[in-house]
């Protein structure tokens, strides 16, 4: 059939694809990556058209990729990290070691030879930062304490992977021209740093007058900001490093831009297109139809992947004195096999060192992995329930992190403020002005940083996390408000404080009536809703602009004031 090497007959055939099992994914409440990846596997078997030399699967993922790691770097300050840089540099690092070893091991032991063994170590220690990143994003735990390990994990992790890679790439050329053999790693440190000073320079003395310029057209700074990020990758590339790392570095250096809001609401959409594609792309290179024989070696690095990977983060990362919930979340996080993985496998082949039979089987395990615990990752709450008990083994006892300390005041008939951000910081603000007692619990640290410098009693936290009830002092509270609107964590938090404490008063925020309604149901006291506090600000505007008018009170939120409650 040759309209079938026509682009836009492929991209259709693809796209009409995905979505229709997207559609299923989603009725069965599944995270549409598992879709993704399911079209891809699908087409791998069907063989429509020629998916290596597709040009719908040969550019456009990479696209996608880049646009997801530009869009993580303008939404992450590297001074953010300065307080986890331990932990992560070690925590990683450990990672890849433990990991590289154990892989090794087993690898040998299923009967691979010596160079294939440490190819696949390597291959199973490195997890998968366009998954993580996206599964967070969608969850919106970018910003969370374990969000912020993971994402730092994972940028150590590229740099490690693009390390090796360069390291088996030009390290004979570098022997056999009499260069030492510590040349290649010399150079890539000397690239790296000058990488870094450039995304510096260029961040603090250039780009903020060049996108001043721009921004007085919508279109023009939409077209200069993805200038950048191709140049900048461009750049990054040429100089030996992935696109992850470069993408990555052309948003950091726009994280400080006033513009950065405007211009990732113009590229996200995009990044959703692209992602899709790469996603697809990975699936169908799954090649099952020839591993039947490999079958039992792909579910052991699989399961190998999915836990006993896992395993070894939360015991680095307990030792830093981060409560189990944390560690738990940021392992599942990372339970899964890189792209990057496939490609330190590619050189291997192409160098000689290994069989191709060996990608092929690491690339069924990238797939299963990713699918696996892409489920994991979005019943996350439910599958930490059964296990926190020996999750807790590993916690270390008596020692905490500056980001999850326990407040020492004994607190009593206390207020409990949950989420600090856009509709909680101003209700911190006047609880703290007025010298009310009470607490702060935020899952961004950044907040929970900020909030302490001042004074305030915060701890970092998930409603998620059980044991909430120690840091909040729960049992002794007078009035409970969260400001988040998602319905699970609001019914899970009145449950537990209907469960310890019965006669403390509950404020929720949900963004739809029948949610309150249902809220209201289980027992809350007062359920706010987004449009009903507008209108209640608005008619309060009104009032101030025509004092003289004599208005009847008749907006009232269950017959009581909101200044009321406190």
């Amino acid at each position: 059939m040759k309209h079938m090497d026509n682009i836009f007959y492929q991209l259709a055939l693809v796209l009409v694809l995905a979505s229709g099992i997207g559609l299923f994914v989603l009725k069965v409440k599944l995270p549409l990556v598992v879709a993704y990846l399911i079209t891809g596997l699908v087409l791998s078997v069907v063989r429509l058209f020629d998916l290596g030399h597709s040009p719908v699967f040969e550019v456009l993922p990479e696209i996608g990729i880049a646009f997801v790691l530009f869009l993580i770097g303008m939404e992450l300050k590297l001074n953010e990290l300065k307080v986890l840089g331990k932990p992560i540099f070690i925590a990683a690092i450990g990672q890849i070691i433990i990991s590289t070893l154990l892989g090794y091991a087993i690898s040998r032991l299923l009967g691979f030879g010596s160079s294939e063994g440490l190819y696949l170590g390597l291959g199973l220690a490195f997890s998968s930062t366009v998954v993580v990143i996206k599964m967070l994003l969608e969850s919106r735990d970018l910003s969370s304490l374990f969000g912020k390990l993971s994402i730092g994990m994972l940028l150590v992790e590229d740099l490690v992977a693009i390390a090796v890679l360069m390291m088996i790439s030009v390290s004979s050329s570098a022997i056999g021209t009499g260069l030492p053999a510590s040349y290649p790693l010399l150079m890539l440190l000397l690239k790296a740093a000058g990488l870094f000073v450039l995304t510096f320079v260029l961040s603090k003395y250039i780009l903020n007058k060049v996108f001043e310029y721009t921004a007085h057209s919508k279109e023009l700074l939409y077209i200069t900001s993805i200038t950048w990020c191709f140049a900048f990758t461009s750049l990054a590339v040429f100089a030996g490093f992935s696109i992850e790392i470069g993408a990555f570095l052309a948003g950091v250096a726009l994280a400080s831009s006033p513009y950065h809001m405007q211009i990732q609401a113009k590229i996200k959409p995009m990044r959703d297109f692209f992602l899709a594609l790469f996603f697809i792309y990975l699936g169908s290179t799954a090649e099952f139809r020839d591993l039947r024989a490999s079958i039992p070696i792909i579910v052991i690095f699989t399961l190998y992947a999915l836990i006993i990977k896992p395993v070894v983060y939360m015991a680095l990362l307990s030792r830093f004195g981060f409560r189990k919930h944390t560690i738990f979340q940021t392992a599942l996080n990372l339970s899964q096999v890189s792209e990057f993985s496939l490609i330190v496998l590619l050189v291997g082949v192409n160098a000689g060192l290994i069989e191709p039979i060996t990608i092929s089987i690491m690339a069924a395990v990238a797939v299963l992995s990713i699918t696996v615990s892409s489920i994991l990752i979005s019943f996350s709450k439910k599958v930490y329930k059964p296990v926190a008990p020996l999750v807790g083994l590993l916690e270390t006892k008596g020692k905490s992190h500056y980001y999850e300390r326990k407040v020492n005041d004994t607190l009593v008939e206390h207020i409990i403020v949950i989420g600090a951000h856009r509709v909680g910081s101003p209700i911190v603000r006047y609880l703290h002005d007025n010298q009310i007692p009470f607490i702060v619990m935020d899952f961004n640290p950044t907040i929970v940083h900020n909030l302490v410098e001042k004074g305030v009693n915060a701890v970092y936290g998930d409603i998620g996390d059980p044991e909430i009830i120690e840091f909040l002092h729960l049992e002794k509270a007078k009035l409970v408000i969260c400001t988040a609107s998602d319905f699970s964590d609001n019914e899970l938090l009145l449950n537990l404080t209907k469960e310890v404490n019965k006669e403390a008063t509950v404020v929720l925020r949900a963004l739809d009536s029948e949610y309150a309604r249902i809220l209201k149901t289980l027992g809350a006291d007062y359920v706010l809703l987004p449009e009903k506090v507008s209108g209640d600000y608005i008619v309060h505007q009104i009032k101030h602009y025509w004092p003289n008018v004599n208005f009847k009170d008749g907006i009232t939120f269950n017959n009581k004031a909101i200044s009321s409650l406190v």
